[in-house]
């Protein structure tokens, strides 16, 4: 028990530092309010150096199976700590402008964060509901933060209902499959399948109501209903956090069911996640098109993402399963710089949703212009930032499987969805600026802009040091 108990210790310590950040911003005037946001910047980082210490070299479960420490759960950790650090980075400001500086924004985001890890390390099916409905919780609570905003609250009730009706069918495929093998941990699961003359069908049940409660997390088609309206209703500080680390937990808990726990269904989830890879593709690409407001076409092109994360794991096997975690660490530092990029055109102002905002950006300010340059020509799939390399490792992954139809309608969809990041980029550098004022932004924000825009270049000219690490999880 003990050693359970280091083993949790990142989770711990966590929890401990959220409930601190709590009573600081309790008992703390609203011109102290930034002692509540730097604690909260502390919190992640030392429970990042509790990650490092206290996990060991090897598999350990503990808690009877329930929770799993693996080089796996280590790196999604870390990801989630350092991503929820950039994100609060970047909301900071737009906070502080917005008169929504608040201590309950951190307070729930480190809930949502302790969520994230505990997904990330979920071995046991009641492991993996408390992690989602810690996390989704929270993002209910986060969405509705801007109380005077319509829509906001409209965006709250519809996440909160629709969240409702997955984590529902979530339960209802674990207790299928509870009654199907008479046990939650993965491993037992896997064994009951493999050994016991039991009816499949059953399974298959509980697997796709499982499969729905987890394409709802990560806003797969034709689940996806909830997501352009929270993204464009929640404010820009909530929206940049949804659409980021709480995708690296989720992948991780379709690695830890679908993987782990359910491998020997694999024919019957390639069947399953093939179509929803390929809805997830056409509706979201073609869809985020038509879009004028930003927000709304990142919700898209969110979709759309989804639906590559799918294909490493259609592959259904080792390097295919570090393809897509390679894709969703990729995808968490693009997003964040493009939703960082909105925060700093609608600080001065209102939002800066519509894309129209961006003209002439490269006039206004070059360097910015060149970072958002780089975010999205690495979202297009342009060599070679690192979003190219994000989706030829699972294409070639999916070559390699045999899975030919499903590479070329990725490669199909990957050109109609370069189209609309690509007009980013013509409006950017091409069209007359409504206004000619400078933009101006604090050392903080250019200094965390500039690094995630340089980390994407970075990572792209030498992916191998990236992929080798999602490769060590598998």
């Amino acid at each position: 028990m003990r050693t359970d108990l280091i083993i949790l210790m990142p989770e711990i310590t966590l929890l401990v530092m959220t409930c601190v950040v709590l009573l600081v911003d309790a008992f703390s005037e609203d011109k102290f309010r930034k002692i509540t946001y730097w604690i909260t910047q502390l919190s992640l980082l030392l429970t990042i150096c509790m990650v490092f210490y206290y996990s060991p070299d090897y598999s350990y479960l503990a808690f009877n199976g329930a929770f799993i420490t693996d080089t796996m759960s280590v790196i999604l950790k870390i990801v989630i700590c350092g991503i929820s650090i950039i994100v609060f980075f970047y909301s900071y400001e737009y906070l502080k402008e917005s008169e929504l500086l608040k201590g309950e924004y951190f307070v729930l985001g480190l809930f949502a964060v302790l969520g994230m890890m505990i997904m990330s390390s979920a071995y046991h099916l009641l492991s993996v509901y408390l992690g989602i409905e810690l996390l989704s919780l929270s993002l209910y609570a986060m969405v509705a933060m801007h109380r005077k905003s319509k829509y906001s609250t409209e965006a709250a009730i519809k996440y909160f209902v629709l969240g409702a009706l997955a984590s529902g069918m979530l339960l209802y495929g674990i207790s299928m499959i509870y009654g199907v093998t008479g046990s939650l941990q993965l491993t037992n699961i896997a064994d009951a399948i493999n050994n016991s003359a039991i009816e499949k069908i059953y399974l298959v049940y509980g697997m796709i109501f499982i499969i729905v409660g987890i394409a709802f997390k990560l806003g797969a088609a034709p689940f996806h209903m909830w997501l352009p309206d929270v993204y464009q209703g929640a404010p820009t500080s909530v929206t940049l956090f949804i659409s980021s680390a709480p995708k690296i937990a989720a992948f991780a808990i379709a690695v830890r069911v679908l993987v782990d726990g359910l491998f020997p269904l694999i024919d019957d989830w390639q069947s399953i996640l093939s179509l929803l890879a390929i809805l997830s593709m056409a509706i979201g690409n073609i869809i985020a098109i038509a879009q004028e407001n930003i927000k709304r076409m990142l919700a898209y092109s969110t979709i759309a993402h989804v639906g590559y994360l799918f294909l490493g794991l259609i592959a259904g096997t080792p390097s295919g399963f570090a393809g897509s975690m390679f894709y969703v660490i990729s995808y968490s530092l693009m997003t964040i710089g493009a939703f960082g990029m909105i925060i700093l055109l609608g600080r001065f102002d209102l939002e800066a949703e519509k894309i129209e905002d961006f003209k002439g950006l490269i006039v206004r300010n070059s360097w910015f212009a060149l970072i958002m340059l780089f975010l999205m020509f690495s979202m297009a799939g342009v060599p070679p930032f690192l979003g190219f390399w994000s989706k030829w490792f699972v294409i070639k992954e999916l070559v390699d499987s045999g899975f030919f139809v499903l590479a070329v309608a990725a490669v199909f969809f990957s050109i109609i969805g370069a189209y609309y990041y690509l007009r980013i980029v013509k409006i950017m550098c091409f069209d007359k600026p409504d206004t000619m004022r400078a933009i101006k932004a604090s050392q903080q924000m250019r200094t965390v802009l500039t690094i995630n825009g340089l980390l994407i270049l970075i990572i792209g000219l030498s992916p191998n040091t990236l992929m080798n690490l999602c490769l060590s999880a598998f």
